[in-house]
């Protein structure tokens, strides 16, 4: 009698589709927006774009269509690669003190002989749409309401499309920036999971991830998070954006491996890219309506 084959193992993990979660978010934006009594100001996002970078041009001009998409105003302020720090201090004073400016986003990266920390500070945080001033990452800490940073943001979101109740789940994120790896875990710490904090320091690193039920990977490292550093059954966000020699981006996952595992994952691109400029509009008409009801 000849034995018979294995069937094959066709579990693949769900995709979680960034770009239909940001598509839906932004409809319930421009609903929000449209159903603002006649006469009132119109929601205004001002981005600063400072120098030359290429990236940051299409960036910049991808925020600008998704701001006047969902009906609000766009307002650019473009200062020369050479710009001093007081020519960028003075556009963000400026900003500041404008009634008709909801939002200010400072884009980054900036260039190296600016101080890309203390430019941020000087942000009023009421209109700190990057969720970045040292205010807001204190509420976010403290648990208290205020102007979370739009990947992290977004991430949650597209967690929650998986799973609405994250009680007692054990969640890794690899990464510690001020950008998204630290407000990752507050706002996991806050959805009531155990967070393990990972970085280029932890041990066993592989190990460590393994035991996640959701596990977000935010290095910067090409496919460095393997299938066996996966538990059956995670949900994986990844969170990395990594441009190869032939242009395409992959992220910090090794995707054909991992989803083979997990239970859902986001593909690069498509995936947490889409949620960011998404929870960018959001935090703008949150900052409108905060700022608008306290005139």
């Amino acid at each position: 009698m000849t034995a018979q084959a294995p069937a094959p193992d066709t579990h693949a993990a769900a995709l979680i589709d960034g770009k239909a979660i940001a598509e839906s978010l932004r409809a319930e934006i421009a609903l929000d927006v449209a159903a603002l009594p006649s006469g009132a100001a119109v929601p205004a996002l001002a981005v600063i774009l400072v120098g030359d970078d290429p990236a940051s041009h299409v960036y910049v001009a991808n925020k600008i269509k998704a701001t006047e998409g969902v009906g609000m105003r766009s307002i650019e302020r473009r200062l020369p690669q050479n710009a001093s720090f007081d020519d960028v201090a003075a556009a963000i004073d400026a900003l500041n003190k404008d009634s008709a400016v909801h939002g200010i986003l400072l884009q980054l990266p900036l260039p190296a002989h600016l101080d890309s920390d203390t430019l941020i500070q000087m942000i009023m945080p009421e209109k700190d749409v990057d969720g970045l001033t040292l205010p807001n990452i204190g509420r976010l800490v403290a648990g208290l309401d205020g102007l979370v940073p739009c990947t992290p943001q977004g991430s949650l979101r597209l967690i929650h499309s998986v799973r609405k109740d994250l009680n007692g789940l054990h969640a890794v994120v690899i990464g510690r920036s001020l950008l998204f790896g630290k407000p990752m875990a507050q706002l996991l710490l806050q959805e009531n999971c155990t967070v393990t904090q990972a970085h280029s320091k932890t041990r066993d690193l592989a190990a460590v991830c393994a035991q996640a039920d959701i596990l977000v990977a935010a290095v910067g490292r090409t496919e460095m998070v393997k299938a066996d550093w996966v538990k059956d059954g995670a949900i994986v966000i990844d969170v990395g954006i990594n441009r190869q020699d032939n242009g395409k981006l992959k992220g910090d996952v090794d995707f054909a491996a991992v989803k083979a595992k997990a239970a859902a994952i986001t593909p690069v691109p498509g995936g947490v890219g889409p949620m960011t400029i998404a929870c960018l509009l959001a935090n703008t008409l949150k900052a409108y309506k905060s700022l608008t009801q306290d005139a």
